[in-house]
Order: structure tokens, then sequence, then C-alpha cells
């Protein structure tokens, strides 16, 4: 079955997180819903840190989504912005915060950086010379 977004956000690491910018702070709340009814996932993002707590409160960014949906942001299989141009998510807000999920959650299984592969593909060209 593999991850869900709930088990994600539980056991996401408060700690130092490099790949968000540093002058980057606001509020996510994540609400799931499933079932009529809805789950509330409340990010603090600041200082390249994130908080992970359960409320309702408003926030700079608000996405709501089926939980079917975010499982698939937790798993690496969901896009953020292809879930909110299918509109399988929606947003109100700062929606700049909205980018910041790509960081927070994991990529597809296998994916590299694009530096990575541009690297990859000088090196090859550098050896065939």
């Amino acid at each position: 079955m593999g991850t869900t977004a709930a088990r994600y956000l539980q056991q996401l690491d408060t700690g130092r997180r490099p790949d968000l910018p540093a002058a980057t702070s606001g509020t996510v709340r994540l609400d799931a819903r499933v079932d009529g009814c809805t789950d509330h996932w409340y990010l603090t993002i600041a200082d390249q840190h994130v908080r992970v707590t359960r409320s309702a409160d408003d926030a700079d960014l608000v996405v709501r989504a089926d939980t079917a949906v975010l499982d698939g942001l937790a798993r690496g299989e969901t896009h953020v912005a292809t879930a909110l141009l299918r509109n399988d998510l929606t947003v109100r807000g700062n929606v700049q915060l909205l980018m910041l999920l790509r960081r927070i959650f994991p990529g597809p299984a296998g994916a590299r950086h694009p530096r990575e592969l541009g690297r990859a593909a000088l090196a090859g060209r550098d050896g065939r010379s």
C-alpha cells in the first residue's frame, strides 16, 4: 500500500532542511478529505525547518484535497503542480508557498536532480574527447 500522507507528516524530520530557501517562511494547512470528514495538518515553515501539528487554524496557504491525492504526494507519485492543474487540489492564500510542498514531500522514486544529469552528461562528453 505504501506511505500515507498522515504517516509521512507524523514522521517528518524537524531538523534543518537545506533544500528549503533560507529566507522563506509561512504556514500551510493541508485539509485532507475522506468520507465526508476533513483532517487538518498545519505546517510552520521557518529558517529551513518544518514543524507539523494538527490544527484547523488559519494559515498563509490552505490546500484542500482528497486523502488519496495527498497520499500520492507522500509517495512521490503525484506532483503538486500537476494536481493543481488537474483540479485534484485547491488552494487559497499565498500560492508561492505551494511550490515548497515539492521540497517537503518526496519526489518520484529514482528521480535525480537536473544538475546531476547535466554533470553526468558533461562528464560523459569529456570522457569521449
